[in-house]
Order: structure tokens, then C-alpha cells, then sequence
């Protein structure tokens, strides 16, 4: 605001009076238009006033663990430079980081896997504004919002304004899914944790940025639970013997992010950076 007003000497009174009230007027407008402010309902506080994280998670009617919110991944840390310094530790960026170690490839898978990172990931889906896949939908450093109703779930992601469906109404998975970037995916609850299993993936995915493969035989299964206010933990178990020798398992959690909403992103608005991906 301090930035939206000059005043220079010499000038009347009155004139300085309507000029500041337009200025002022003007830029209360562009500031009030950048964001609207959400405070997050229902926030449990301690005795200071501040959220209190550690409380108890909220629960839906029927008695279920209600995941609704705005959520943003853990273990990313956005002032880091990529190849600068030690690499960014996240698995949105190298499934290794999560598995403590370098991927079960099968050999093929790895590698493709390596001439992708040689390649700066070029091809990535992320960089060329096509849908995520499911594991980088939740790794991925952007907010993502959950819905969750009565045998419905909802993960909105602010990445393109991209969504994906798990439904918890009992229904059982297709025999020949439609292959899609994010499957079909249906859940159960198993006490406090829902259990997601999805199928049906579009073969050529990629599991991380650096190019860890998923294919059309690849079957997630996802684990979800709150254990308070403050925390989303998602374990990801991925099951693709094309790829991938066994399975392995990584966590994906996430923190609440309070008085916060989804922005519209849209990836291929005045797009110029896709022509000069060229990689090594």
C-alpha cells in the first residue's frame, strides 16, 4: 500500500486530498482483487489463540475421519534451486528420496528411467501441462483440496485445476477399466484409515519427475488416515511387475494449510517455454 502513494511538494491541498482517495481507492482495489481471505472454519485453538495442530481429527456425520481441507505436501522445501547444491528432498522429484534407495527397476524400466533424468525430464507430463498421474498429483509441491461426502472423495489439485474421483459407496472395481491418467479408484474403510486400491492406468505414466515409469499393470494402493487436526498421511504402495521387480512403498504426507483456497491455474496460458524443452 505504502508503494501506491506519491506526494510531491508544491502541490494544493485539495487536489492532494482527491488524488489520495483515488489512489488509495485504486489500489485498495487491485490488492482486495489479488486474494480473498477464507478463514478456515472449525479450527480447534490453544489457550493463545493459535491453531492447535495436535487436537483431535474432525469426524464426519456418520462417524468417519473427515479428510477435507486444503493440504500441502510435506518434505518440499520451495527456496531450493534444482542442481543447485544437494538435490530438492522430496519424492515429488526422485522416488529414491522415499525408498531410501534407488527403485526395484526391472531392467528396462531402469533404464528409461535414467535416460529420462539424463534428458532433464523434457518429456515430463508436468512440463508439457498434461495430467500428473496419481502419485505425482499427491507429491507434487502445489495445494490440493479434498471433498469428501457421503461414498464420494474428491482430490481437486491446483496444478492445472485437476481432479480425481475415489469412490467409498461399496461399489466393486471394473474388470476392464477404461485406461486413464489417474484409474479408477474405490475405497474401504478399515476403522480410521481409508484403503484405496486403483487400476486402469494409461501405460507410460511417470511416478516421479526424474522419470520412474508406471504402466498400464500398475495397481495402487493407498492408505489415508488423520491422526489430528494438523496431519494427512498417505502411504502409497505400488504394485507393477512390468516395471518393477516388486513392490515398494513410499509416504506422501501432508499438512493442513489454514485460511487457504485452490488459485486457478490454467498450464497453457501464454504457454512459451514448451518449444525450448530440449532437453541434455
Amino acid at each position: 500500500m505504502k508503494h501506491c502513494l506519491l506526494v510531491t511538494p508544491g502541490t494544493r491541498r485539495r487536489p492532494i486530498v482527491v488524488s489520495v482517495v483515488a489512489v488509495v481507492a485504486l489500489c485498495a482495489t487491485t490488492i482486495s482483487a489479488q486474494w480473498l481471505r477464507h478463514p478456515t472454519p472449525g479450527v480447534p485453538r490453544t489457550r493463545d489463540g493459535k491453531p492447535n495442530l495436535s487436537a483431535r481429527a474432525p469426524r464426519t456425520a456418520d462417524g468417519r475421519p473427515d479428510f477435507s481441507g486444503v493440504w500441502q505436501n510435506d518434505g518440499y522445501d520451495p527456496t531450493h534451486i534444482e542442481g543447485v547444491g544437494s538435490p530438492p528432498r522430496t519424492v515429488f522429484f526422485d522416488l529414491s528420496f522415499g525408498l531410501g534407495g534407488s527403485p526395484p527397476y526391472q531392467p528396462w524400466a531402469g533404464e528409461l528411467a535414467a535416460e529420462r533424468k539424463t534428458n532433464n525430464s523434457k518429456d515430463n507430463p508436468d512440463a508439457r501441462c498434461l495430467p500428473l498421474g496419481p502419485l505425482q498429483m499427491l507429491a507434487h509441491p502445489l495445494p490440493k483440496k479434498i471433498i469428501q461426502a457421503p461414498g464420494l472423495l474428491v482430490i481437486l489439485h491446483e496444478r492445472n485445476m485437476e481432479f480425481r474421483q475415489i469412490f467409498t459407496d461399496g461399489r466393486s472395481m471394473p474388470n476392464d477399466p477404461q485406461p486413464s491418467w489417474y484409474g479408477y479408484s474405490s475405497g474401504k474403510w478399515e476403522r480410521d484409515t481409508l484403503v484405496v486400491e486403483t487400476v486402469g492406468f494409461h501405460d507410460g505414466l511417470w511416478a516421479d519427475f526424474n522419470g520412474s515409469p508406471l504402466t498400464d499393470h500398475a495397481r495402487m494402493t493407498e492408505r489415508f488416515h488423520r491422526p489430528n487436526f494438523g496431519t494427512l498421511e498417505i502411504q502409497v504402495t505400488i504394485d507393477d511387475p512390468k516395471a518393477y521387480t516388486r513392490p515398494w512403498t513410499v509416504n506422501v504426507n501432508q499438512h493442513i494449510a489454514l485460511d487457504a483456497d485452490l488459485l486457478e491455474y490454467a498450464c497453457l496460458e501464454n504457454e512459451k517455454d514448451v518449444p525450448h524443452l530440449v532437453g541434455k
